[in-house]
């Protein structure tokens, strides 16, 4: 099996998508049996091999060095082009699934395949050491899950005004000078953010993970702050599903109750983070702002040794 997935290429994922777009163009030509699955079928393959190929080539890197430095894990520009492309290629399924009537496709799928261009050309640059790589990674790493904690607690504010407003409906009060935004406005921005915080924070948590890799060569998943950061990812993951795949009655009270939730998961992480040693400062020049400080650090170490 892993003969067979050594042989994936760039050229296969690339190939996966763009039969993805010739089917999506068939469209144009009347309604054809099946069509609909063949795209799913061959956006998972694609999928499917856009990963594989991303965890071969981190394999192929590891202990290799250069300029007396070990190379880093994802670490060269075709590697944050592979990255990206990944993320348009998963935003554009999961928008598929959710309406597959739409031509969103004409769109995702270019551009996806553009990435992939980029990171065929760029194969050939020079990958980033593994202290570059940690520095890279964990500014990533800081931003997101700082830009995950923002939108999680602006969805708790709109929550708290969707409640406030509603209430103020049933007695018949929101007219007064006491205004707040109407409650369609309110619960379109606390969906907004309950997806927001859930993309931003799992790319900090990937983010924070191959940081570590680089940095230590493991992750430490049994450390608190880590444990309630990925039960945080989890939960808005679930949330999000429910929000976007199950419709009850009261559509805009359900968004405010799992941004509630969301709330406190977000405390737990806080308080995981903040009471281990989990991203705590090192030395005076390891600092670094954001709600969730990384993982590790930067120490300064000698990489010729092979310390990883």
């Amino acid at each position: 099996m892993l003969a067979f997935l050594s042989e994936i290429s760039v050229t296969c994922v690339f190939a996966s998508y763009f039969t993805v777009l010739v089917l999506e163009l068939l469209r144009f030509f009347g309604r054809i049996p099946g069509r609909g699955l063949f795209v799913i079928a061959m956006m998972s393959v694609g999928l499917f091999t856009h990963v594989c190929y991303l965890m071969l080539q981190a394999t192929a890197l590891e202990g290799m060095e250069r300029g007396g430095n070990e190379v880093g894990l994802l670490a060269t520009w075709s590697d944050w082009s592979l990255l990206l492309a990944l993320g348009l290629a998963i935003a554009f399924f999961v928008l598929y699934l959710r309406r597959p009537d739409t031509i969103i496709s004409f769109f995702f799928l270019p551009a996806v395949m553009g990435l992939l261009g980029l990171a065929f050309a760029l194969r050939d640059r020079p990958p980033f050491s593994r202290t570059e790589a940690v520095e890279v990674w964990r500014s990533v790493h800081a931003i997101a899950m700082m830009v995950g904690s923002i939108a999680v607690l602006i969805g708790f504010l709109a929550g708290i005004m969707y409640l406030v407003q509603s209430r103020r409906l049933k007695q018949k009060r929101a007219g007064s000078s006491f205004r707040l935004p109407t409650l369609e406005s309110l619960g379109r921005l606390n969906r907004r953010c309950l997806v927001g915080s859930t993309i931003a924070v799992g790319i900090g948590l990937i983010a924070g993970v191959v940081m570590n890799l680089n940095r230590w060569g493991h992750v430490g998943w049994t450390d608190r702050g880590v444990l309630l950061s990925v039960l945080l990812l989890v939960w808005l993951l679930g949330a999000t599903g429910l929000e976007f795949f199950y419709a009850p009655a009261s559509h805009g009270r359900k968004a405010v109750y799992l941004t509630l939730a969301s709330l406190g998961f977000l405390v737990l992480a806080m308080i995981g983070v903040l009471t281990t040693s989990h991203g705590q400062s090192e030395g005076p020049s390891s600092s670094i702002g954001g709600v969730f400080p990384p993982h590790a650090q930067i120490k300064h170490v000698d990489l010729t040794k092979g310390s990883r």
